[in-house]
C-alpha cells in the first residue's frame, strides 16, 4: 500500500514517526516507515527508538548524500507502490492525515500534495523571518496552489506513485541546498504529470533562525545559478529567473547588483529584526542573484 520516506538530518523524528505509525495502524493498511539519517551528529539515540516500532526502520548513511539523493535511496528501498515523502521537521495537523491520503489513491492521480502550515503563535524573535516567509509564501490554500499546481508544491508532504518517482528521481548532480524541489517538479510538468492539491497539511516545525535562513537563501541562489548552467530549469518556472531575464533584456542587472551591494547591510538589519519586510527580502534575493551573475 504505502511506504513513508523520511530523510533525517539533526532532528528528533521519533514523535513524527510515532504519530504516523499510530495512524497507519488505525487505518488498517499495509505500510512501512523508512527513515534515513544523513550523517547527523545529534538525536541519534532518540531516532534509534524508531526501530522498536513495527514496520519502521531507522538507518544511517556512511557519508552525506544530500536530501535529494537520500530520498532517491529510500525510494529504491521502498516495497510498496505509493511513496509518502515527508521532511523530518513536519507533523500532521489532523489525526486522519493518513486516511485522507489513502482516500485519494483510487482517484487515478500520480502525485498529491497536502500543503504546509505554520503555527499561529509567533516563534522566538530570532526566527521571525522564516515564520513570516513561510506563512506568506508557503502556507497556501488549495485554490491558490491550483493556480500553478507544480510550482506551488513542496516535497516535504507529497504522495507519489513509486513508478512515477523512480522515473523522475531527484537530480543527483544537485548536491548543495536549494531548488531541488523546483527542478524535480518542473521535470514532472514537462512530462505532463501535474500535482493534485488537497487540504491535508502538515506543520513545519523546524524553523531556522533568521540569520541561518539568510545564509541558506544565499546558498540556494548560488545553487540556482549552477542549475541554470545545465539548462535543467526553464526561466518560467522560477519567479526570480523571470525577473532576472527581464532585467537582463533591459541591461539593468549591473545596476541592481550595485544597489544591492550599497544597501545589503541595511536590508539585513531589517531582515534580522522583529519586523522583517518580505518586500525587502525579495529585493535582497534578486540583488544577491544579480551580484552572482555579474561576478
Amino acid at each position: 500500500m504505502i511506504s513513508i520516506l523520511i530523510p533525517i538530518y539533526n532532528y528528533d523524528a521519533f514523535p513524527l514517526v510515532s504519530e504516523l505509525h499510530k495512524q497507519c495502524l488505525e487505518s488498517r493498511i499495509e505500510f512501512e516507515i523508512l527513515c534515513q539519517d544523513d550523517t547527523s551528529n545529534q538525536f541519534l539515540n532518540e531516532n534509534q527508538k524508531i526501530n522498536n516500532l513495527e514496520n519502521c526502520n531507522f538507518s544511517r548513511n556512511n557519508s552525506n548524500l544530500g536530501r535529494g539523493k537520500n530520498i532517491n535511496f529510500l525510494a529504491e528501498k521502498a516495497k510498496f507502490e505509493w511513496l509518502l515523502i515527508m521532511d523530518c521537521d513536519t507533523f500532521p495537523i489532523h489525526n486522519i492525515y493518513i486516511q485522507k491520503y489513502i482516500s485519494q489513491i483510487n482517484e487515478g492521480e500520480k502525485v498529491i500534495y497536502g500543503g504546509i502550515e505554520y503555527k499561529k503563535e509567533k516563534p522566538n524573535n530570532d526566527q521571525l523571518l522564516r515564520w513570516f516567509y513561510g506563512n506568506a509564501r508557503e502556507s497556501l490554500s488549495v485554490e491558490k496552489r491550483n493556480t500553478n499546481p507544480n510550482g506551488n508544491t513542496l516535497t516535504s508532504n507529497i504522495l507519489i506513485k513509486k513508478n512515477t518517482f523512480i522515473s523522475n528521481k531527484f537530480d543527483e548532480s544537485i548536491t548543495k541546498y536549494g531548488y531541488e524541489d523546483l527542478v524535480f517538479l518542473s521535470e514532472l510538468k514537462k512530462k505532463k504529470v501535474l500535482v493534485k492539491h488537497i487540504d491535508n497539511p502538515t506543520y513545519h516545525l523546524g524553523l531556522e533562525t533568521s540569520k541561518q535562513f539568510l545564509e541558506k537563501t544565499k546558498t540556494a541562489l548560488e545553487n540556482l545559478e549552477l542549475i541554470i548552467k545545465t539548462n535543467t530549469l526553464d526561466n518560467s518556472e522560477s519567479k526570480i529567473l523571470r525577473i532576472y531575464s527581464f532585467l537582463k533584456r533591459l541591461y539593468l542587472v549591473s545596476i541592481i547588483s550595485f544597489l544591492f551591494k550599497k544597501t545589503e547591510g541595511k536590508i539585513e538589519q531589517n531582515l534580522l529584526s522583529q519586523n522583517p519586510s518580505l518586500l525587502l527580502f525579495d529585493f535582497y534575493k534578486l540583488g544577491y542573484f544579480c551580484n552572482i551573475k555579474t561576478q
